[in-house]
């Protein structure tokens, strides 16, 4: 009996360190990841940096990787079958259980019809689409995007404000064929006119065809003084491109142009390469000090309230803001897929971080009579530079 007794003692003893081990370390969330699928630095670097920094924070919070990040091709249109490979192939890992897509980019639904040939379990977040939002939005579970058709009231009312008399619209066929893209176009030309404001519908190279990325900023650079000669500075300039952006931005600063927002609205998106803001390690995800450094290079060439944006990086938020979503319904936080009330949580705690006013409008997308009930639109204030 004495043995007995001596033997549940140091069983005893035995369980309570174990459990003190396992009290003092992370908490046990299940073997899952989530996987992240961008485009590349050059086509924008802010959504891969976002992807980076979601991998790096829950790497911190979990203790264990719990992030695969993925790329698709820049030029993707000619190269659908790596966009479906890629992206299927992440989904090929039974670890993962949700997949955030920034940029939705031609392809994805494919990807997706891929992938749930074999995988139903996932969550399918796809933000920022390239394709009909019918189509996306049957594959997808969720769907974020810029308030593009909202747009076309807000820019036409920003610039008036900056003083404009024209607004140049650069985009290209590939583009207009989205149909956000070319409602926001058709209402910023219907708002310009009802407020006098000269419209010009300019056709760029698309940097996904035989220019590429190269010959699309360079047709830009060249084209910017040559509208400012035409127009006068007094003209505003939207294109519908990322990558357009960075020499949009120079060129319009060396003419004295109007900028009202980049296509993704944001202080990271175009400013820091076009003027060469260097952003010191301590400031890393500081928007704040980057703002600063726009408006005192604008200052510096007498451009203060010629240029514009949102304050919070949309496509940033879509990703980081996702993945939390994404993360909290794995860990079984609720059951359904959608969830409108804690996707509007997610965001507006990811907003917090550039201030605590900013005011946020998320609305469900309505196309011609069909409300969907996965397609969340965003649209968010400006910020004057």
């Amino acid at each position: 009996m004495k043995q007995l007794k001596r033997l549940f003692s140091i069983f005893l003893v035995l369980a309570l360190t174990v459990s003190m081990f396992v009290g003092c370390g992370k908490k046990s969330t299940g073997d899952w990841k989530i996987g992240i699928i961008t485009g590349t630095v050059a086509q924008n670097e802010e959504e891969y940096r976002a992807a980076q920094r979601t991998k790096e924070v829950f790497m911190e919070r979990y203790g264990e990787d719990k992030v695969i990040l993925q790329t698709y091709p820049e030029k993707f249109m000619d190269e659908q079958e790596t966009v479906i490979a890629n992206i299927a192939g992440i989904a090929a890992d039974p670890k993962v259980k949700a997949l955030v897509i920034c940029q939705a980019v031609p392809g994805t639904s494919a990807a997706i019809d891929k992938v749930l040939e074999t995988r139903d379990d996932l969550l399918i977040i796809a933000a920022t689409s390239g394709e009909d939002p019918n189509m996306i939005a049957d594959r997808a579970d969720l769907c974020f995007q810029m308030d593009e058709v909202g747009m076309g009231t807000a820019i036409v009312e920003q610039i008036k404000k900056q003083g404009a008399e024209t607004l140049v619209h650069y985009s290209f066929p590939r583009h207009m064929s989205y149909a956000l893209l070319a409602a926001r176009r058709d209402l910023l030309k219907e708002n310009c006119k009802k407020e006098g404001i000269k419209f010009v519908d300019a056709t760029a190279p698309d940097p996904t065809g035989d220019a590429g990325i190269s010959g699309a900023q360079q047709f830009i650079l060249e084209d910017v003084p040559k509208k400012i000669k035409q127009y006068g500075e007094d003209t505003a300039f939207f294109s519908t491109n990322c990558s357009m952006q960075p020499p949009l931005i120079k060129s319009i600063l060396q003419q004295h142009g109007i900028y009202p927002q980049p296509c993704c609205p944001s202080p990271y998106h175009g400013f820091p390469s076009a003027l060469q803001i260097e952003i010191p390690e301590d400031k890393k995800g500081d928007a704040n000090y980057v703002v600063e450094q726009i408006r005192r290079i604008n200052a510096e060439n007498n451009m203060t309230g010629r240029m514009s944006t949102w304050p919070v990086p949309v496509n940033m938020m879509f990703i980081e803001a996702g993945a939390e979503y994404a993360s909290q319904w794995i860990e079984g936080k609720w059951g359904d897929k959608i969830d409108n009330e804690k996707l509007k949580e997610c965001f507006v705690d990811y907003t917090s971080n550039y201030g605590d006013d900013i005011d946020i409008n998320v609305t469900l997308l309505e196309e011609n009579g069909k409300k969907f009930d996965n397609y969340f639109l965003v649209l968010i204030d400006y910020i004057d530079l």
